[in-house]
């Protein structure tokens, strides 16, 4: 087989879109570490009239065809917040798998890359599934196990693709872990430095910390919003979501969110931060293959017992607020709480390659990097 025997095809119709969304649960058939993603999910995500990411992006999937069969896929994503924000002509691309033939990636590449061309991009960086505010990156190391729950995995090939394609690094995204479980049952083994500051943020500043309120579960959202938005404004290629999607993520993280490892801080009764963890669903979704129904919800109830870790997902605190110790106290309180659940570790993730503030305050945890990430660029013209 040789490259003129694909065809690259823009989905057009839910036909297109269905074989787009289940082209992975070929590729990734004998792999045991791929976690396949619930189908309905899938099909939400690419649905204008569901996803508010559509509100200000346009977006155009494509297929690599071969004898009729689906042997690739990726998105090219222009969204205007991005220029508006950072000032650069970035356009995205992601959604990308293929088979380990580089003749296929390299006509998905040139397909995204045309398409941003046309609409006066400079730049390709991904990948992007569909934005930094949802799942994103290349994983180029750490491949021994499944991903945890909204991160990402791929082959190892992908990686010498990309580089060859001409890809170069943007930005590296680290995860750690850390094994909670060596705290003891009552944190005796939790490092001293992260209780001294702790204090300070309890005693020198007067700062509380409480759960989400799932029966107010939106009000509580409307409090982290500007949390976030203000903690993460900073940080490399950060985008604000809109309102819209903010609550589109609550939403979507209703069902799985722990309460009791979820939390808002205050400072004379103004929420201050906030810290959103996990349950790693992913070890659970690995035996649904795709589906809740009708034997799915089954096996979720009886695999959920078995879960073994979480991820912090959102850790933010007000630029203003961030030498008052509130991190050691999140910290503190959500090791707490997963050891007294029975959960043995947590993955956080993820961390900018460069952001040492972060990094520093997991180190001291005892935690440490086990998998890399990486977000590529690409000259257009």
């Amino acid at each position: 087989m040789t490259a003129t025997d694909v065809r690259i095809e823009p989905v057009t119709s839910r036909r297109d879109l269905r074989a787009f969304i289940m082209f992975p649960f070929r590729l990734y058939a004998s792999d045991p570490n791929w976690v396949p993603p619930l189908i309905r999910d899938r099909l939400k995500h690419f649905d204008p009239y569901h996803h508010p990411f559509f509100e200000h992006a346009e977006v155009q999937l494509f297929r690599a065809v071969r004898d009729g069969e689906t042997v690739g896929t990726i998105a090219a994503i222009a969204d205007e917040v991005h220029p508006k924000v950072w000032n650069e002509p970035v356009g995205f691309f992601g959604e990308f798998e293929t088979i380990e033939d580089y003749s296929v990636a390299e006509k998905l590449f040139g397909a995204a890359r045309a398409w941003l061309a046309e609409r006066g991009l400079g730049v390709m960086r991904g990948p992007m599934n569909l934005s930094i505010n949802d799942e994103c990156s290349l994983l180029i190391d750490g491949f021994d196990g499944p991903p945890v729950i909204m991160m990402t995995y791929n082959p190892r090939y992908y990686l010498s693709f990309f580089e060859r394609f001409g890809f170069v690094k943007a930005k590296d995204f680290h995860a750690y872990k850390l094994d909670i479980a060596s705290y003891g049952p009552n944190l005796e083994h939790l490092p001293e430095q992260v209780r001294r500051v702790a204090r300070i943020a309890t005693e020198r500043y007067g700062i509380t910390i409480r759960h989400v309120d799932m029966k107010n579960f939106d009000r509580d959202v409307e409090m982290i919003m500007p949390i976030h938005r203000g903690a993460w404004s900073r940080n490399w290629g950060a985008l604000p979501m809109s309102d819209a999607e903010y609550r589109h993520l609550a939403a979507t993280l209703h069902s799985v969110v722990d309460p009791e490892l979820t939390y808002l801080a205050f400072l004379d009764d103004k929420p201050i931060g906030c810290f959103v963890s996990l349950p790693d669903l992913n070890q659970v979704a690995l035996h649904l293959g795709g589906r809740l129904f009708p034997t799915g919800w089954l096996k979720y109830l009886w695999y959920r017992r078995k879960v073994t870790g979480i991820r912090v997902l959102i850790m933010g605190v007000l630029e203003e607020h961030r030498l008052k110790g509130v991190e050691s106290l999140f910290y503190q309180e959500g090791c707490r709480v997963a050891v007294r659940k029975g959960y043995q570790w947590a993955e956080m993730s993820w961390i900018l390659e460069d952001n040492y503030r972060v990094s520093r305050g997991i180190e001291t945890m005892g935690g440490h990097v086990y998998r890399t990430y990486r977000i590529y660029d690409l000259p257009i013209a």
